[in-house]
């Protein structure tokens, strides 16, 4: 498993120790061809829908099927870990199961799913497979439709064809994940094995402050829309509101891009990505007026107009109390997630790190488990 593994970051890998493979770019999609070649090899089915999920399948005795697996894009100069791991790890458990030549009442198939980390749009192959893929959202994806309609053409995807990847409920036993926590709680408890209970909502907007761009030099400070100052202030008023008022939730300004961008120039746009999480509902919408508010505030108090676009919106997800799940498949099925400890808490990062023993600890409960739901 760890050949597998080594091989694999291998592909995309970044001179920091990372991966660089983004949904459905040329690195992404040589991981797949990756994936889809080692499987064949050892004799497993593979498949692929028409989301470009890309699947391992080890035949059962029934028509149903488990499913195990994660994903094997990246966020831009992530980690070799986040995703990646449950794939292999679920590629393996095929394996071992193959080799010991145990026969189930359930096909098992491990699957990479596409978009999970919202390159593109975000869940898009996971939400397809489920039935539940919003047709608006491939519209007005959160990475921009051009590039969107750019990462279906170089994978061979159509987009009038996604839907076409539903699975009838009926069809599936269950979904399992392994995943490395993103978070510090398992290694500062010391713990070995975490199972996830429930997972946060998030929602996200692209936030465009619009004021005047003029010159540096001759504009007096009294004189100014300056949305660069706009966006700055909301980024700081957004962390101290959400410390302040809402414990167990997270906002995040993950790019922030003035417009003209020049040394001697007055910012005239600020785009601002803001994300923000909880895992109760009532807070993430209390967060979300709370958070546009300030946003609304900080335009007004500079004479600037805001303009405020949806692009992302995951609701919390109560799991199954018998298995605890993963978020998309939970719709549809019994699912649950296994985490294992991340060294620091990193995620998300090119230094991202899980011990070896870890990571077969967590393919050990993976398989045990999945035995258990198979049986």
């Amino acid at each position: 498993m760890r050949a597998d593994f080594d091989e694999l970051a291998s592909i995309g890998a970044t001179p920091t120790g990372g991966v660089d493979r983004p949904s459905l770019s040329d690195a992404h999609l040589a991981a797949r061809a990756w994936f889809r070649d080692r499987a064949a090899a050892a004799g497993l089915e593979t498949r692929t829908d028409a989301a470009g999920n890309e699947s391992a399948i080890l035949a059962g005795a029934g028509p149903r099927t488990l499913l195990l697996g994660s994903h094997l894009d990246s966020v831009p100069s992530g980690g070799r870990f986040d995703g990646a791991l449950g794939v292999v790890a679920a590629l393996h458990v095929l394996l071992a199961l193959q080799h010991a030549g145990v026969e189930l009442p359930v096909a098992l198939e491990a699957i990479d799913f596409t978009d999970e980390e919202g390159t593109l749009v975000g869940l898009l192959g996971s939400e397809a497979l489920t039935g539940t893929l919003d047709p608006e959202s491939l519209w007005a994806p959160r990475g921009g439709r051009a590039a969107l309609l750019a990462g279906l053409e170089r994978a061979g995807l159509h987009e009038d064809q996604l839907m076409r990847a539903r699975r009838d409920p009926e069809s599936l036993a269950g979904y399992l994940e392994l995943h490395i926590e993103q978070g510090p709680l398992l290694e500062r408890s010391g713990t070995q094995i975490g199972v996830v209970t429930s997972i946060v909502g998030a929602r996200s907007h692209s936030l465009v402050f619009r004021g005047a761009a003029g010159h540096a030099g001759t504009t007096p400070m009294d004189a100014r829309k300056d949305a660069g100052l706009a966006a700055a202030a909301f980024a700081l008023a957004a962390e101290e509101l959400v410390v302040r008022d809402f414990p167990g939730c997270v906002a995040t300004v993950g790019d922030l891009r003035l417009e003209p961008g020049a040394y001697n120039v007055i910012p005239g746009t600020a785009t601002v990505a803001l994300e923000f999480r909880s895992p109760e509902s009532g807070a993430l919408d209390a967060l979300e007026d709370a958070l546009l508010g300030r946003a609304r505030n900080e335009a007004a108090a500079r004479y600037l107009e805001l303009e405020v676009a949806p692009v992302g919106r995951w609701e919390p997800t109560p799991l199954d109390p018998g298995v605890c799940d993963a978020q998309a498949l939970a719709s549809v099925t019994r699912s649950g997630m296994i985490f294992v400890p991340s060294a620091g808490g990193l995620s998300h990062d090119p230094g991202e790190l899980t011990a070896w023993d870890d990571c077969v600890n967590g393919a050990n409960v993976l398989l045990k488990a999945a035995l258990a739901l198979a049986s």
